[in-house]
């Protein structure tokens, strides 16, 4: 597999390709794998559709698990076990169990969609704490797709906690897109889409934000995409969409290489039974490829 700037990657991969999932979509997003159904869940943004695909299937066999969406982008799951998924259209952060045994029928529960009686813009991406809190960003995104004006002066990088309490952690981005949390859950990474660079903040004990230091700066680089979804491994290392394709960096900053795909990166996460296959969404296509890490399994922190 084309490695660039390779710095240490090529040792994290299983040295088998890159493959196609499935394609044939319009803009997949939000990547999020399934434990409990061993699957892999995704987002077609203008298609409004949430897919499944599970292990096996053929190329571009996957099945619609929700329509409408209501253009959903990120997916994660909470400690419960609940699909959350950022909404644009919506506007909102939503919560909807997920039952293998069952048809993706259940009713989906709003969790966040209003701050100080303003409407969100159109949240993001999330990440889920060990103390159930749910981390997640908001810019304009889906509003500027529909056309839209926004009720909020700022975009913003919120905690949701249990309580229903809605707190903003950030207001500076231009457009906070992908965020994730270090293993210990010291820090959080929060990449703007706009600005081409993502930021490193302290997460303190009651969960505000310190800092905000530049971490990874893509600014200048003329590969096309930049920093959007991002995760991190068991050893603190961060996974992030970039100019070119998967960026690889260690924790003290160091880029250990980047990993080249056929289209434009937008969002990835770790998957299959042992956490180490890396599956990436792309534009028209899901790729997968085989890592020598593992990744943090979502709603697993803390239990």
């Amino acid at each position: 597999m084309p490695i660039e700037d390779d710095a240490g990657l090529s040792a994290l991969l299983a040295g088998a390709e890159v493959t196609v999932c499935c394609d044939g979509f319009t803009f997949t997003e939000g990547p999020v794998w399934v434990a409990a159904d061993d699957c892999l869940l995704f987002s077609d943004i203008p298609n409004d559709r949430i897919y499944r695909w599970r292990p096996g299937s053929g190329t571009g066999e996957a099945e619609v698990y929700r329509a409408p969406s209501r253009n959903s982008n990120g997916l994660t799951l909470d400690r419960a076990g609940r699909l959350l998924a950022c909404e644009h259209s919506g506007r909102q952060v939503s919560a909807a169990p997920y039952d293998p045994g069952r048809a993706p029928d259940q009713a989906v529960t709003p969790v966040a969609t209003h701050h100080e009686g303003h409407r969100l813009n159109s949240p993001n991406d999330a990440v889920v704490h060990s103390s159930g809190a749910i981390f997640f960003t908001d810019p304009t995104y889906g509003l500027r797709d529909a056309g839209i004006t926004g009720e909020m002066s700022f975009r913003g990088v919120y905690r949701l906690d249990l309580n229903g309490s809605l707190t903003p952690l950030d207001r500076s981005f231009s457009q906070p897109n992908g965020l994730a949390l270090s293993p210990d859950e010291r820090v959080l990474y929060v990449g703007d889409s706009e600005e081409q660079v993502i930021r490193r903040f302290t997460l303190r004990p009651d969960g505000g934000l310190r800092g905000g230091d530049l971490f990874v700066d893509m600014r200048g680089d003329p590969r096309p995409g930049g920093p959007d979804g991002m995760k991190v491994d068991e050893d603190g290392r961060l996974w992030t969409t970039g100019a070119g394709g998967i960026w690889v960096i260690a924790p003290d900053g160091t880029v250990l290489g980047v990993l080249a795909l056929p289209e434009v990166t937008a969002n990835i996460c770790f998957g299959d039974p042992g956490f180490s296959t890396i599956f990436v969404t792309a534009h028209t296509s899901v790729y997968m490829a085989e890592t020598r890490v593992r990744g943090i399994a979502p709603g697993s922190r803390g239990t």
